[in-house]
């Protein structure tokens, strides 16, 4: 399947990225954007479906991740970083195209409101999986909240300490880091005490993989992370204070692009942090006020885009196709 989609690097904001591309040249972008831990390729089933609709998939790795390059420092990993790159790179690939459709799933859905709210007029409209809008609280400062709420095995704050995680994943091993992360469906935070396996069960417990997920897709993410390492994508999670320092300006700002947000109901985040109050009494329509629809799939996890392909190319191209 993957042969017939392009694979170019470009070089943009300062680092090369590698990016997948298919569909007709001069068609609507569709900007993808992918979370932790994955790659483009969590986005291949989409990016066939849309492609033949008569859109032009654009997928990158994001920095620190697969094929794009991976600054050393911390510091390289802002939401200013990575929502530069995705300008940059729109430049080049959507040259003539005043706004771009976009497409972002957990951190990268995460990445996609900031694009949003940093460039509303790069983005035509936007369909969000998994992570809705946080608007910035200006009292509080995000790791001390997470902390105060869930306690030090917390999996965000155990990713806090540059090099503690990356040498506990390595002794686990990065296929079975993976495939824990991927096949995680329990509708609760993660909490990652040291010594211990996800939640706190034994290292040694089998994982079995889910129908929507192959060993080869398993082996592709698993050659990326072992040649490039967790470091990358852990970086974007140590910067959350830092991205709350310097989105200062935009406090109380909204979303101001057409939105269409999905989540499955036994999706983590969909159970933490107070999401289903967000939703369900008018936090997030004032945040977005141009949200058009909000879809919550029963008994979907957290991969909703690799779980549901066909469902979530669908919703995607509704949504677009009215634009």
């Amino acid at each position: 399947m993957a042969s017939s989609i392009e694979h170019r690097t470009i070089n943009v904001n300062g680092i090369n990225i590698h990016v997948a591309i298919k569909g007709p040249e001069n068609a609507p972008v569709i900007l993808f954007i992918h979370g932790f831990p994955q790659l483009w390729y969590s986005w291949r089933h989409q990016i066939e479906a849309l492609s033949s609709l008569g859109y032009r998939a654009v997928a990158p790795d994001l920095r620190g991740y697969g094929d794009t390059d991976a600054p050393a420092e911390v510091t390289s990993y802002t939401v200013l970083h990575v929502v530069g790159d995705l300008i940059g790179l729109l430049d080049v690939v959507a040259p003539n195209q005043e706004g771009v459709f976009v497409v972002g799933h957990d951190w990268g859905a995460l990445i996609a409101w900031h694009l949003s709210l940093f460039r509303p007029d790069r983005v035509k409209a936007m369909v969000n999986l998994s992570v809705l809008f946080n608007p910035r609280n200006p009292s509080r400062k995000v790791i001390a909240t997470l902390k105060a709420v869930y306690g030090d095995d917390y999996y965000i704050i155990r990713f806090q300490e540059p090099g503690e995680i990356e040498a506990e994943f390595a002794e686990i091993g990065t296929e079975k880091v993976l495939k824990e992360f991927l096949t995680y469906r329990t509708p609760a935070p993660i909490f990652l005490p040291k010594g211990q396996g996800f939640n706190g069960k034994p290292l040694d417990t089998p994982v079995v993989l889910p129908s929507w997920l192959a060993e080869e897709d398993v082996k592709y993410y698993t050659s990326k992370f072992e040649q490039k390492g967790f470091t990358g994508g852990l970086n974007y999670y140590r910067n959350l204070d830092r991205n709350w320092e310097l989105t200062a300006p935009w406090t109380g700002a909204q979303i101001k692009v057409p939105v269409k947000f999905i989540v499955g109901d036994q999706d983590l985040t969909y159970n933490s942090l107070g999401a289903k109050d967000y939703l369900a009494k008018g936090g997030f329509k004032r945040d977005v006020p141009f949200l058009q629809d909000l879809v919550v799939m029963e008994g979907v996890g957290h991969f909703i885009n690799e779980e549901k392909p066909e469902e979530i190319s669908k919703h995607i191209y509704d949504f677009f196709r009215k634009f």
